[in-house]
């Protein structure tokens, strides 16, 4: 077998193709979550509703929460695969290819970050994550907490609950201001 030689550029068109690769199977498993909590929360709801018994209920915020949390891990290596490729492999390559600053290479990882709506997009985004992951399990606690002919066990584990809830939503706070 005749041995071929590589160059660093097809390694970096390589590296490229494998992290975009990377980046778009995230962004669709990220974006299927958000699909898995609906039905998440419209079994429990029901399966709460169907047996009468609010402490179903309690359910949700741990399920919420791991999906959430999966959703936010996602949504930080999407964005830190955008940040690399804009930051590190792109200059690389333009340098390898004897551009002094003329060429942008993976325009467009830079171009649609400067969308004059992206912001308010953002915007909307965090309440959508904050309403999913966090506000409907926190609905449920309350539902469970009005209900009152609960243990003190199964109040503790509410609180506690609502306690990882609060953590969860200051992480997705957190990380839009960073975004």
């Amino acid at each position: 077998m005749p041995e071929q030689d590589v160059t660093v550029g097809q390694l970096l068109l390589a590296e490229y193709e494998s992290v975009k690769g990377e980046q778009r199977a995230r962004i669709g498993f990220r974006d299927n979550l958000l699909y898995v909590t609906l039905a998440v929360v419209a079994a429990v709801i029901a399966a709460a509703a169907q047996a009468e018994q609010p402490s179903m209920l309690l359910a949700l915020p741990p399920v919420c929460v791991v999906l959430g949390w999966t959703y936010l891990v996602n949504d930080e290596k999407i964005s830190a695969i955008g940040l690399y490729v804009r930051d590190d492999l792109g200059p690389r390559l333009a340098e390898l290819a004897g551009s002094s600053g003329g060429f942008p290479t993976f325009g467009w990882e830079a171009y649609h970050r400067r969308d004059t709506r992206r912001r308010s997009r953002k915007a909307v985004q965090t309440v959508i994550d904050l309403t999913a992951f966090c506000a409907v399990p926190l609905a449920a606690l309350i539902v469970f907490w009005s209900n009152g002919d609960a243990g003190g066990l199964l109040i503790g584990l509410s609180v506690l609950e609502a306690l990882v809830l609060a953590g969860l939503a200051a992480q997705i706070v957190w990380y839009a201001k960073a975004a």
